[in-house]
């Protein structure tokens, strides 16, 4: 039986991150469906920012390096992050972007698994990702190549070839999500690294890099973190490997003693050696009051909140909708992250029709329409409001509209 809006109600009276709601600016009349591509703005963002640009970087100046802890905020900020990817304090630093970041740590795995030809990943991975490890193949001359294998096919592929294995946990479209664990112990049994990267995964779905006995990870800030856009991204480096790991990009913070100003390099003790050159204060300010909207919140409410929402968003849409979309998500929500994908032949018009209406998911070529499920702020009560009105730009034809043909470049 179909979920009504009275049930979607009575599941919103009874949950336990309720709370969290009030932790986001959320702009009146909007159903944010996007939390999986950016997350919205804390209400406590706004003010950390004007007391870090007022106060100490107007009146402290560059003495706020020292008094304000700028100086300490990749590694602050990283041992917050550390809670929810299931690792240490001191295995987490934030750093870069993603894709630079993937890019220090398929380096450094290549670097410690010499005589090793093969990266290791699957076509349709997140693309900054495969052309990040295009671009290592490159600049090593061709001494590694980037191996693409369908994913039911990533475990056999695992051989004593494959230097690195660089797969992204929840899948970016589809939200299909790969058991970490399994294929972790797979690329150890033939002497392989793996090297996850979290984007889609960290602060939605439970992550347990400790216990999966994860090598190398990556992930961004502002998606489910909430960092704002750009927001720094973070690295992971299990304690195991950090004192033989080498990145490339050997910058001044990376440094052992960065204002002893000598010229030849010293990598830090440490996480601290994944850092590179000098921080962006501002952005790292906003991204701890986006780690900071997880505050009393145990994943395991995320995650059940999580399944609940996006498996509520697939009855809905199957029942009011039949047959007019394809579900290209797993229907499992166990094997699911936290958004779901849905294809139309006219996917990108109905999307700006819905976003039009206020209800905002976005869309990804050819044919995908995506939708998050945040459970920090959204609602079943909101999920059923999102599916009447996606059926009733259905029902009117209201996406034939020409304005919603015209193709905006972010979409």
């Amino acid at each position: 039986m179909t979920a009504t809006r009275d049930d979607c109600l009575a599941l919103d009276a009874a949950d336990p991150l309720a709370f969290a709601r009030d932790r986001f600016a959320l702009p009146p009349g909007v159903i944010y469906l996007d939390g999986n591509s950016l997350g919205p703005l804390p209400r406590a963002t706004p003010a950390a920012l004007a007391r870090e640009a007022q106060d100490n970087w107007g009146q402290g100046l560059i003495r706020s390096w020292n008094t304000a802890g700028w100086i300490d905020a990749p590694l602050r900020v990283g041992a917050r992050i550390a809670r929810l990817i299931g690792a240490a304090p001191d295995e987490v630093v934030v750093a870069d972007s993603t894709s630079v970041n993937l890019f220090k740590l398929a380096s450094a795995a290549v670097a410690l698994r010499p005589g090793r030809r093969v990266i290791l990943s699957e076509p349709g991975n997140f693309p900054t990702d495969l052309y990040m490890l295009q671009g290592l193949s490159r600049q090593l001359g061709g001494a590694v190549e980037l191996k693409l294998v369908p994913r039911d096919r990533i475990a056999d592929a695992l051989d004593e070839t494959v230097a690195v294995l660089v797969l992204t946990h929840v899948h970016y479209t589809s939200g299909e999500m790969f058991d970490m664990a399994a294929l972790t112990a797979r690329a150890k049994a033939v002497g392989a690294l793996a090297l996850w990267d979290l984007s889609h995964s960290t602060g939605a779905v439970p992550v347990d890099l400790i216990g999966a006995g994860a090598d190398l990870a990556v992930g961004c800030g502002y998606k489910y973190l909430n960092g704002g856009p750009g927001a720094p991204a973070f690295a992971f480096v299990a304690r195991r490997h950090q004192a033989e790991l080498r990145q490339p990009l050997s910058g001044w913070m990376g440094h052992a003693a960065p204002f002893a100003f000598v010229d030849d390099y010293q990598p830090a003790e440490g996480i601290a050696r994944l850092l590179c050159g000098t921080p962006s204060v501002l952005a790292m300010a906003a991204l701890d009051s986006g780690v900071a909207t997880f505050d009393g919140v145990e994943m395991a409410d995320v995650r059940a909140k999580s399944m609940s929402l996006s498996s509520l968003f697939i009855d809905l849409v199957e029942a009011r909708l039949p047959g007019v979309f394809q579900l290209v998500s797993p229907r499992n929500a166990e094997a699911r992250g936290s958004h779901v994908s849905l294809v139309h032949p006219q996917g990108y018009e109905i999307m700006a029709a819905l976003i039009d209406a206020r209800v905002i998911g976005d869309f990804r070529a050819p044919d995908r329409l995506r939708f998050g499920f945040t459970p920090l702020y959204l609602s079943h009560a909101e999920v059923f409001d999102a599916v009447a009105t996606l059926a009733e730009i259905l029902r009117t034809d209201r996406w034939r509209h020409p304005r919603f043909a015209v193709r905006q470049a972010v979409t």
